[in-house]
């Protein structure tokens, strides 16, 4: 028997496909708790308008990616803080605060978890920031310490 699931099922598969099963076990388990639906025509159909939808979703999300990618490249973003002698900061620049200043300065809200720091930001100079807006979009802040 053919069904479509409607959750993931361990061992047979995940929401959305359209698998072949015994039909004991699709009218026994899989029917009965509602992890899957018959394979009839007018469901199949419903299937394939989802898939449709989630494949426009994610493309319209890749290109609000990439804009805000070419946005971003273009912007070289200053941060003063205070250092000690030899340009050595007390703490240091994190994440949180890079993502903060991009929001108060030019209204770009990115989490902080995309902002990738290989190592804290010790000391004046500058740097290119890399921020991971997609999974094979990444962007490079140039960003200043100063004083």
């Amino acid at each position: 028997m053919k069904v479509i699931l409607q959750q993931d099922v361990k061992g047979h598969g995940k929401k959305g496909q359209l698998i072949d099963v015994s039909d004991g076990f699709a009218r026994n388990f899989l029917l009965p708790r509602g992890l899957a639906v018959k394979a009839s025509a007018a469901n199949i159909n419903v299937l394939k308008t989802q898939q449709a939808a989630k494949a426009h979703h994610l493309e319209t999300e890749r290109q609000k990616a990439e804009a805000l990618s070419e946005k971003l490249s273009s912007i070289s973003l200053r941060i003063s803080v205070k250092a000690g002698e030899g340009g050595r900061l007390f703490g240091s620049v994190t994440a949180k605060e890079i993502a903060q200043e991009l929001k108060a300065r030019h209204g770009i809200d990115i989490d902080k978890r995309k902002i990738v720091l290989d190592a804290p930001i010790k000391a004046y100079g500058s740097y290119e920031v890399p921020i991971r807006l997609y999974p094979e979009i990444t962007a490079k802040l140039s960003l200043t310490v100063g004083e």
